[in-house]
């Protein structure tokens, strides 16, 4: 019964949230190229090759893109298996052209949840197994799954503490779509036992780990490269401070620790990474007021014609590469109000000291591990922050050892994309 009403109740209320939705995208940009695809027109779907079996993979942004992208790879090596690919975001698509085109029959936008539109896309890509990421949970591309008769399948499975809440408010819906869901590969033990709570049947929900630890960063910069995009940046071959994926509230602190830190290392560098580039007007009020005696610049304007202090990377898919030329981080949405936290795995997986809060909900198992090697310092104020990052900047070995933490902690923690993989592959095969 669920379903009828969702399909009653769907297009009146998306009609009534379309200003706001073109509004975002407009901010955002980047969504006219295959815009169509989002209601099933000019899909250009490939035929599947003669026993060649297809997988549909959906990824919500461009933090997603790049977290399933181990999977990605590893289901592309069977020689039997193609791969679609559809995403939410213009910035996850434009990341999915560029990084993933060799990898994919098709790459489009994921349609609009309204019955007509996905069915019609369900016709057209035609899988033989759906997979989305996390907590992607949309009820009709579910149900068209059923419909079909092809097992749809949920990765890395997560519930983060404000997801359980929402999700217990309405556990009857969440039941419905989680009854139609093949199997969830959860994130941890914790993260099995939420979706179970909430309705899905234990022996349809397997741990298999987190994907995203199984990352692997390409390139690895050399120190030439480095040393050279430093100079590029005007970073300068000093400490450099870096605010990864960083949340409102978060940039204002960073500040503050690197004038502690200039007070004490003149040729010291701030790189701020902000999670959403397109608050880059929001960042640079802010800095007229917080920094307007220091020196700043914002990326995505081109390469600084003069020294600065302050670097504002505000563009896409670049965070991997600019972490390579910091010695020290802090991961953002983790300080009160924000309780989510982003990913501190890339930091960890390239041997960087790190700061976060206490606010790490969407990756709590991380968090515990890389605490337990000793490659991460928690904090639970803004005090606590701006002391952490200048004591750390001013002890190179303490830095190192928590470096040397970070990778014994991606090496112990790996095997999550060969346990997804296997299965995968068991549902293909059924």
């Amino acid at each position: 019964m669920f379903i009828w009403i969702y399909r009653v109740l769907f297009l009146p209320l998306w009609l009534l949230t379309l200003p706001s939705y073109v509004l975002h995208m407009r901010k955002r940009g980047g969504y006219r190229e295959r815009f169509g695809t989002r209601f099933g027109k000019g899909m250009n779907v490939p035929e599947k090759k003669k026993g060649v079996r297809r997988i549909w993979i959906q990824a919500v942004s461009l933090g997603e893109m790049l977290a399933i992208e181990p999977l990605l790879k590893a289901l592309s090596e069977e020689e039997s298996i193609e791969i679609y690919l559809t995403v939410t975001t213009s910035t996850g698509y434009a990341l999915a052209k560029e990084k993933y085109a060799d990898l994919a029959v098709g790459i489009s936008y994921f349609p609009v949840d309204f019955y007509f539109f996905s069915k019609c896309v369900w016709d057209q890509i035609s899988p033989d197994v759906a997979i989305c990421a996390e907590t992607e949970l949309w009820p009709e591309h579910i149900r068209q799954a059923r419909n079909h008769g092809t097992p749809f399948v949920l990765v890395n499975g997560r519930l983060s503490d404000r997801s359980l809440r929402r999700a217990s408010k309405i556990k009857g819906v969440f039941r419905s779509m989680l009854v139609d869901t093949t199997c969830v590969y959860a994130c941890s033990e914790m993260d099995r036992e939420r979706f179970i709570a909430l309705g899905a049947a234990a022996e349809r929900v397997k741990t298999t780990g987190n994907i995203k630890v199984d990352v692997m960063i390409e390139p690895i910069l050399d120190v030439a490269t480095r040393s050279t995009m430093r100079g590029e940046l005007e970073l300068g071959d000093g400490f450099v401070l870096l605010g990864s994926s960083t949340w409102p509230g978060e940039e204002e602190m960073l500040i503050k620790a690197y004038r502690a830190i200039r007070e004490k290392d003149a040729s010291a560098k701030l790189l701020i990474v902000p999670r959403h580039a397109e608050r880059r007007h929001e960042i640079e009020a802010m800095l007229k007021v917080a920094a307007e005696d220091l020196r700043w610049h914002f990326k995505s304007r081109g390469a600084p014609e003069r020294e600065i202090d302050i670097l504002i990377a505000d563009t896409h898919g670049e965070l991997r590469a600019l972490t390579q030329l910091a010695d020290l981080a802090f991961v953002g949405k983790s300080l009160a109000p924000h309780t989510e936290g982003q990913t501190p795995v890339e930091c960890g997986v390239l041997g960087k000291a790190m700061v976060f809060g206490t606010g790490m909900s969407n990756f709590r198992s991380i968090r515990e591990g890389l605490i337990q090697h000793g490659a991460a310092r928690e904090v639970s104020t803004e005090e606590e922050a701006v002391e952490a990052l200048l004591e750390l900047s001013q002890d190179s070995e303490a830095r190192s050892r928590m470096g040397e933490g970070g990778r014994a902690w991606h090496s112990a923690s790996r095997g999550a994309v060969a346990r997804t993989v296997e299965g995968v592959m068991s549902w293909l095969d059924r």
